[in-house]
């Protein structure tokens, strides 16, 4: 279950409906879905999206969402400092950013308009839509596994606008 870090008051909230109503008055979307399928460090892609069809396709298409991937990302990956660098940087996209936790932990971490920085870590279970043009950042330290259905509206996908304000640079380790 997802918790929430506020950086300027150094402060953590466990409460999954505070969390909600938190995240809600920026615009992010954070539920809870099912995520009781058992799956192995090497399933594919399309083993992933069918063992989650039940909970995808019903929201992509009342959303008008395209397409689904899968981030499998765990601590035997190939160049995994080079996938972790490349979401550490602050980034908005021209989409929304969706993504659902089927195994593992990741931190989202949020530049709010207001210059309010939090964090949310997400664990299995976890469904979190971030609005596009928002400012944010990804981690996934400390554990380095992140299993997570990434949804799209459009075929291109994941593309970063890097913003280099360095603020990142202020939080991350």
């Amino acid at each position: 279950m997802a918790s929430l870090y506020i950086a300027r008051e150094n402060v953590t909230v466990a409460d999954f409906s505070t969390i909600k109503k938190l995240l809600s008055q920026h615009g992010i979307l954070i539920a809870q879905w099912k995520a009781g399928k058992v799956l192995s460090s090497d399933s594919t892609q399309d083993e992933i999206l069918e063992a989650y069809a039940h909970e995808l396709k019903p929201y992509m298409l009342q959303h008008g969402y395209q397409t689904a991937d899968v981030i499998n990302v765990h601590s035997q990956t190939e160049n995994l400092m080079a996938i972790r660098e490349k979401f550490m940087k602050e980034h908005t996209h021209s989409e929304d950013e969706i993504r659902f936790f089927v195994d593992g932990t990741g931190k989202f971490w949020f530049h709010l308009e207001s210059g309010e920085i939090l964090c949310v870590t997400c664990e299995r279970g976890d469904f979190m839509s971030v609005p596009k043009n928002f400012k944010h950042w990804f981690d996934l330290a400390p554990d380095y596994f992140v299993k997570a259905i990434r949804i799209f509206s459009n075929m291109e996908g994941w593309t970063p606008n890097y913003t280099n304000s360095g603020i990142d640079s202020r939080y991350n380790p």
